[in-house]
């Protein structure tokens, strides 16, 4: 009997690897390890979000909600912005989708055509170039180097082509935890001027700064505000990652064609996830409270890094902190390392090189969670510490780089405490 192979499926997908989130994750729960890769808190979301959702799930509907999402998220929106960021606009412009990374597709599908260019800064989330390429475009990787991570204009206009249609910023930028700063950000809003660009902003981390200063968004810069595609989160507002309630926010005529693109991909999300969204983004306090709670445990785990010997990379913003390996005295480069601390040391990490493509890759720097529980976040060190003791002088440098202090965070980030 003859027997056939199945079709060929779609190249993006059928010869992906696994992602490194898929990867790692797998690995702790298999190992029973900590897992401090994936980013996600480990406590329930906020009591009054909970609440908001016992009431819209008994008294609200259950069928297809508005497929440009619920009218009264859509206004929370739009108001939540204009009191955190002063950015004055229309609830027409908001549209609701499942997640901020379904935002992110229908984004792209919306601005890139077959052929066109797409600009993404490395480290990237892994979910840009997939996107971009299924869509037919291209990507085009800028690198950013650390320990600041800050945009080059050169290096920007280096990389335009007549092809050039977009550029994804990703800000506050996960995997670093940095902000741009209002220079890089009217640099950035000049250039795409300059070019004719899409600018698509994720900006999911937005609210979780440890700085005090409310987040800016390219959005308000001056000339952006028909070129610029905002998206935000409430998974990451709230710690609700499961949730799958993200939005984008853009002038009513370019939301409508996100809009077109985002009916064809999930439609809706669930109504009773909308409402209660709605709600909490009504009342300034819940998403404080989730801030507070996520420095305070920001803080245990760059104290205890601090006191380990690690060499902490510094950061404001997002769940996460990333230590240099070589500054930190080990020889081992961030993709053997994240898999042998998973195994030995039951910690599980992400290195920054799998958030990577093209040249100038950092293999020294990884990257660990630290919205989760302060007991958890000890523990963790203290595996690491044992670890590291115990690998053996081949694995460790007895001269690690010797950096200026305020390049690194060698404690609990005493200049960036929240408000």
């Amino acid at each position: 009997m003859t027997t056939s192979s199945p079709p060929r499926l779609h190249p993006v997908y059928a010869d992906m690897p696994v992602t490194i989130f898929e990867h790692m994750s797998g690995l702790a729960r298999e190992l029973g390890a900590l897992n401090l890769g994936q980013g996600f808190p480990d406590g329930p979301p906020p009591a009054p979000l909970l609440e908001a959702l016992g009431r819209s799930s008994a008294k609200g509907s259950h069928q297809y909600p508005p497929m440009a999402g619920l009218p009264e998220l859509r206004q929370a929106v739009a108001d939540f912005y204009r009191r955190t960021q002063g950015l004055e606009q229309a609830r027409d412009g908001v549209i609701v989708t499942s997640g901020a990374t379904e935002a992110v597709a229908a984004a792209i599908l919306a601005v890139a055509a077959p052929g066109d260019e797409v600009l993404l800064f490395a480290p990237a989330y892994d979910a840009y170039a997939p996107l971009v390429r299924r869509a037919g475009g291209v990507p085009k990787f800028i690198a950013l180097k650390p320990p600041a991570w800050s945009f080059d204009r050169a290096a920007i206009e280096a990389a335009i082509s007549p092809r050039t249609r977009a550029v994804i910023l990703n800000d506050p930028l996960n995997p670093t935890g940095t902000v741009a700063s209002p220079e890089d950000l009217a640099m950035l809003a000049a250039v795409c001027i300059e070019h004719d660009l899409f600018a698509i902003c994720d900006e999911v981390w937005e609210n979780v700064r440890f700085d005090g200063r409310p987040h800016a968004s390219l959005l308000a810069q001056p000339g952006m505000a028909q070129r610029a595609i905002k998206i935000g989160s409430a998974g990451k507002i709230f710690g609700a990652t499961g949730w799958k309630v993200g939005w984008i926010v853009a002038d009513p005529q370019v939301a409508a064609v996100v809009g077109r693109a985002h009916q064809f991909l999930t439609f809706t999300t669930p109504p009773m996830l909308q409402s209660a969204v709605a709600e909490a983004l009504d009342d300034a306090r819940i998403a404080a409270d989730c801030v507070a709670q996520w420095a305070s445990s920001r803080s245990v785990l760059l104290a205890a890094l601090a006191e380990a010997g690690f060499a902490v990379l510094p950061n404001v913003a997002t769940w996460f902190a990333c230590i240099d390996l070589e500054a930190s005295g080990i020889a081992l480069n961030d993709r053997t390392f994240s898999e042998r601390a998973v195994r030995e040391a039951g910690v599980a990490s992400i290195p920054l090189s799998a958030l990577w493509e093209g040249a100038d890759m950092p293999r020294h720097i990884v990257r660990l969670c630290h919205c989760k529980s302060e007991s958890m976040l000890r523990e963790a060190v203290s595996n690491l510490v044992r670890w590291r003791d115990s690998i053996g002088r081949d694995c460790l440098n007895p001269f690690p780089s010797q950096r200026p202090e305020p390049e690194y965070q060698r404690s609990a980030d005493k200049h960036h405490q929240h408000r």
